[in-house]
């Protein structure tokens, strides 16, 4: 059998690796994308009872396949916490100041007799060339001391390995690599200390938030005086036209009309660390001009899209070391961030390996965008944490575009312009950055009217362009060519004012290196966004940098989510808690990752990120009988978990995996 008879849009995988021509259904990115809401819906009530490797498949009537297509609209993560939960100050040697009050229990011998037994985690270094690959966790139980409790000796710790010590101390689930027992048989914990003194700043996140400013944030009390002074003027320019600006419909005569004045010298607000004002009244600071701004010299730079959920700070962390230069972290609702949203904050987290880094707002109008703007300008970006901030207008959710927020406001692009006029103001030095569809319908493309206003008018220090409508979603595929007429109605714009060039950026079905340069020779572009294309293959990075495609073997794969797991376990903890939280966001990784098909088994290159997979095995082996590519590749959810118990140990009875799509809980077309 060759690629001649596969069906169309199939990938083309070469005749000796085929296992069935039809290729597995249709990952349906638009209907997970819309998925917001959550309800007790538990991965049980959607797996299929049919078992992998049954040998028969039944055959489902329109009324099962109509529900097992779409989205799992009622997606709910649990916490997984220990039986018996220890204090972690008493966990780390220290005196709990609640006392006998403490919630958590302070027993440290009946928290060890309790707690289960240490993970195993793999060395990454050590997985084998030759099967299995990764020693079995639940092998060898020899170096257990029944003395020392749940204690692992030969497992390693991530966090304790990276910067010296473990921030959870007892509650660590690899806690045999910083424990020991004394003399006196007592428990005690080892740090590192020349480790964390190296390591202080390499290994140490940045952009927590302060309680004292949690607390102004929600009093509403936090000193906001750009935003107050740019509203004003607003309120005056409003009163002085005829109207809204931002109500009239896209069109000639919206498109032409002049943004807000420049603030005044007498509004002009003081860009200070605190709202004592009087320290400031001999040298007050001016609004930063667009040519004061930190310039962004992106040409050339390959960039990771904000994603939702999977763009989370260990996968950018990942993204970091195989080559990305550019990352974002996921998109934030302005609203949350100025009601002190805790899991809002959590967002903008920052690992000192993103070199260039970046938060992304959604927002409607400018007097939350704006205000959160300064908020973030005067809490991280006076600091150095963060390099720009970036506008949302072109998520295609329905939740977001009918309140106004993404690619709603393609459609408004005089309010558009008011809010990263102000926001520009409130950030100082930090440059703004949008990021557009061409348009909200198909047909009705109007980035290339936006684009030069916002290269020359509002101070926009860099613009990426992603080649669809919010319509099209991801139905058909991006359009370069009105991309190209974009970049050159900016760069001519630019040029009759007399102005640099600021960074231009598109995206769309990026999924090598070929796709990649071939785009920015092309077009014009500075670089791509990759967003899919990354999920599908983090790997992509390198592939840019080295212009080059990569034939990466399945153990280079293990090593990849070996590693996305230490990151993980760095960043959520090593507790139980951590450990089930960091299996979550492997398996939703793995959830993309598992649609590559390994270029070795292609017959015609580069791949095509739409190409479905025909059901294929892999080539070589994992032990008892599997196929790594082929577990690699497996649709099912139940799979992704077991990768995850590789480096997790066994997933405890009380978590489960929802899917985003429904398809991946049913094994129906398992690979193999």
């Amino acid at each position: 059998m060759t690629s001649m008879s596969l069906p169309p849009g199939t990938a083309p995988v070469k005749r000796q690796f085929l296992l069935s021509p039809a290729a597995l259904p249709a990952v349906d990115d638009d209907a997970a994308e819309g998925s917001t809401a959550h309800t007790g819906k538990s991965c049980a009530d959607v797996v299929d009872t049919d078992a992998r490797g049954t040998g028969g498949r039944k055959k489902w009537t329109k009324a099962q396949k109509k529900e097992k297509r779409g989205a799992n609209k009622g997606r709910k993560f649990g916490k997984v916490h220990d039986q018996l939960e220890l204090c972690l100050r008493v966990a780390n040697g220290k005196i709990c100041e609640h006392g006998d009050e403490c919630r958590f229990t302070h027993d440290v011998d009946a928290y060890l007799a309790a707690k289960p037994r240490d993970i195993r985690f793999p060395s990454i270094t050590t997985i084998s060339d030759v099967p299995p690959f990764i020693m079995d966790m639940e092998e060898d139980n020899s170096t257990a001391d029944d003395n020392l409790y749940s204690l692992e000796q030969h497992t390693s710790c991530p966090s304790f390995t990276e910067s010296g010590f473990c921030r959870l101390g007892l509650k660590c689930r690899f806690l045999g690599a910083h424990a020991k027992r004394d003399a006196s048989g007592v428990i005690t914990l080892v740090e590192d200390q020349e480790k964390r003194a190296q390591t202080a700043l390499s290994a140490t996140e940045l952009n927590f938030i302060g309680a004292d400013t949690l607390k102004l944030l929600r009093s509403k009390k936090y000193p906001k005086p750009i935003t107050d002074a740019y509203l004003k003027e607003l309120e005056a320019a409003k009163g002085d036209s005829n109207g809204p600006e931002e109500d009239v419909a896209v069109g000639k005569d919206n498109l032409a009309m002049n943004d807000p004045p420049p603030i005044s010298s007498e509004l002009v607000a003081k860009r200070i660390g605190n709202s004592d004002s009087s320290a400031q009244t001999d040298t007050p600071d001016v609004p930063i001009r667009v040519q004061e701004k930190r310039r962004l010299n992106w040409s050339g730079k390959s960039y990771l899209a904000p994603l939702t959920t999977v763009g989370n700070l260990p996968f950018r962390r990942l993204c970091m070391t195989l080559g990305a230069d550019i990352t974002c972290g996921e998109m934030g609702l302005a609203t949350s961030f100025l009601t002190a949203s805790a899991s809002e904050f959590s967002l903008v987290r920052r690992h000192p390996s993103e070199s260039m880094f970046g938060i992304q707002l959604a927002g409607n109008k400018p007097t939350t965008l704006v205000a959160t703007a300064e908020v973030l300008g005067r809490e991280f970006g006076d600091a150095g944490g963060i390099d720009f901030v970036d506008v949302n207008c072109g998520c295609p959710i329905d939740l977001v575009f009918k309140s106004g927020s993404g690619s709603a406001l393609l459609d408004a692009p005089a309010k558009l312009g008011k809010i990263v006029t102000g926001m520009s103001r409130a950030l100082g030095e930090v440059p703004v950055t949008i990021k557009l569809r061409t348009g909200v319908k198909d047909g009705r493309n109007n980035a290339h009217k936006i684009m030069p206003r916002a290269a020359t008018e509002w101070g926009i220090g860099c613009i990426t362009l992603h080649g669809r409508t919010r319509q099209q979603r991801y139905t058909k595929l991006a359009d370069w060519e009105y991309i190209k007429q974009c970049v050159d109605a900016v760069r001519a714009k630019e040029a009759d004012e007399g102005l640099s060039p600021i960074p231009i950026f598109g995206g769309g079905d990026c999924f090598s290196s070929h796709d990649y340069w071939t785009n920015v020779s092309s077009t014009g572009v500075d670089g791509v966004m990759i967003g899919r294309g990354a999920l599908i293959k983090p790997w992509i990075f390198t592939e840019v940098k080295e212009h080059r495609e990569w034939d990466i073997s399945s153990r280079e794969r293990l090593q990849l989510i070996g590693q996305f797991t230490e990151f993980g376990l760095s960043h959520f903890g090593t507790d139980t808690t951590g450990v089930n939280t960091t299996r979550r966001f492997l398996c939703e990784a793995l959830s993309f990752q598992y649609r590559y098909v390994p270029i070795g088994l292609l017959e015609r290159l580069p791949a095509k990120i739409n190409d479905r997979a025909p059901t294929f095995k892999g080539r070589d082996e994992l032990g008892m009988c599997l196929i790594v590519e082929t577990l690699l590749a497996s649709p099912n959810s139940q799979d992704w978990v077991k990768i995850s118990e590789m480096f997790l140990g066994p997933a405890p009875e009380s978590w489960s995996f929802t899917p985003k799509h429904k398809s991946n809980a049913h094994g129906e077309e398992s690979q193999g």
